[in-house]
């Protein structure tokens, strides 16, 4: 009986955070309550907590961490300098006549603004509040908008330079060190941001490029869904285009070339990344205190409760392990049916359902260092690993009826467009993620190439 209670830890974890406290407090506090009981009982060994203040202290001078501030302070002010709604408008006048144009625009705006900010629910509420009326006012089908709208905003989890990558890559780096010295290996080659931003470059292209062509054939085979508009054909509209392109997109390849190219950390491309964004608000006459102060607000609130998750993630992972759940969930990973890939299935089964619960940035610092070992240890490629937690977790964010993006969208979204829209208009796109799912485990090679070539397997 003993040997199960890593697992009764995790179902009282669930319970506590589905009773709604909050995320870190009950990690922690839920951790040691079980400790306490274990050294009374004498299965727990209490030199455990001996180790929590330098696994607490490591976190907090973890230097790839320090890039999740400012990447946030640089998403965040791009999106107070309303340089979405300037793209749109500019791209819809430039690319604007055919069916689904206004959608086209939609979706490659949204996967700019998702590569700026990295976060779900800034680029579904930024693009519901700019877009959804536009597109509401062009007699585009409801369903079709909100569904192209909650799509593209969960992009924010797959292009990079993401913060979900950024933690996840983290995360994973130290799991699969653990996993290496379990199996005696102590020269395996690190896991770094730099491998997961490379690895999910063509799985987000490829994503875009899915969603841009059901748009398409969407909009020809029902034209009432996506009319046709007349739009007047303004003097040099590509120079107006590539002003208001170039300068985001100039940051974004800039910071995210730096990662790439090993010519800058994560962290230290993100502090390009964030005084990039200030010069870019300063352009558009934009960088007002107002602005400013909010910004520094919001980013200061996101951090603090990414690191007091992380806390007591930590506190929670290390009673985990003392109790020997390490052990538990291997041991169960072996004995499944289907060997290897019975064990992923089930990691994703379990990280899909938990994403109607909890955020990306719960689920990354709670499950993946519980069951990334484990998997790893198994042979599991760790860059393949992090795309596919990453993907899984977008789709879980967009489908009925708990998906995150569709309360993000529900809460901006006028009372014109009823919530049974939302839902069917996600669906196809839902599938789309499924199917680019199915042929990321088919075929890991569209993950691993890019970071195999560039930085040797």
């Amino acid at each position: 009986m003993v040997e199960f209670i890593p697992l009764l830890m995790f179902g009282v974890i669930c319970l506590v955070l589905l009773a709604g406290f909050p995320v870190a407090f009950s990690l922690a506090g839920t951790a040691i309550i079980f400790a306490g009981i274990g050294i009374f009982s004498g299965t727990f060994e209490s030199a455990f907590l001996g180790a929590i203040p330098n696994r607490l202290y490591g976190d907090m001078t973890n230097m790839t961490l320090v890039a999740v501030p400012l990447f946030v302070f640089m998403g965040v002010l791009l999106e107070k300098s309303n340089l979405a709604q300037d793209l749109l408008s500019n791209m819809a006048e430039v690319i604007g006549g055919f069916r689904g144009s206004l959608a086209i625009s939609v979706i490659f705006v949204g996967a700019l603004i998702a590569a700026s900010t990295g976060i779900v629910g800034a680029t579904v509420i930024a693009m519901g509040l700019i877009s959804l009326p536009i597109m509401l006012s062009r007699k585009y089908d409801p369903s079709l908008s909100a569904g192209t709208i909650c799509a593209t905003g969960t992009l924010g989890q797959i292009i990079p330079p993401s913060i979900a990558l950024v933690i996840l890559g983290d995360v994973l780096s130290a799991a699969y060190q653990q996993s290496q010295l379990s199996i005696g290996n102590f020269s395996a080659r690190t896991v770094s941001v730099g491998d997961l931003f490379m690895g999910a470059i063509i799985p987000g292209i490829v994503l875009v490029v899915c969603y841009a062509l059901y748009v398409v054939l969407r909009a020809y085979l029902s034209p009432q869904m996506a009319p046709s508009q007349n739009v007047e054909i303004v003097s040099g509209r590509w120079k107006i285009l590539l002003t208001s392109l170039l300068p985001p997109f100039v940051l974004i390849a800039s910071v995210l070339g730096s990662i790439l190219l090993g010519v800058a950390t994560p962290t230290e491309a993100a502090g390009v990344g964030a005084f990039g964004a200030i010069l870019l608000a300063l352009s558009k006459k934009s960088l007002t205190k107002k602005n400013l102060t909010e910004s520094v607000e919001t980013t200061t609130e996101i951090t603090a409760m990414v690191f007091m998750i992380l806390l007591g993630s930590s506190i929670f992972s290390l009673v985990f392990r003392g109790f020997g759940g390490d052990d538990l969930i291997t041991s169960i990973f072996n004995q499944l049916p289907g060997g290897t890939f019975g064990a992923v299935l089930l990691v994703m089964v379990l990280i899909f359902l938990l994403g109607f619960i909890l955020d990306f940035i719960q689920i990354t610092l709670v499950v993946v260092p519980i069951v990334g070992p484990a998997l790893l240890m198994l042979g599991v490629d760790p860059i393949w690993l992090g795309i596919m937690i990453a993907i899984n977790l977008q789709t879980s964010f967009l489908t009925p009826p708990f998906g995150f993006a569709l309360f993000y969208l529900r809460g901006v979204a006028p009372d014109s467009l009823a919530t049974k829209d939302i839902y069917k208009g996600v669906i196809p796109f839902i599938l789309i993620q499924l199917m680019v799912l199915v042929a990321l485990a088919i075929f890991p090679e569209l993950v691993t190439a890019l970071p195999n070539a560039v930085y040797g397997s």
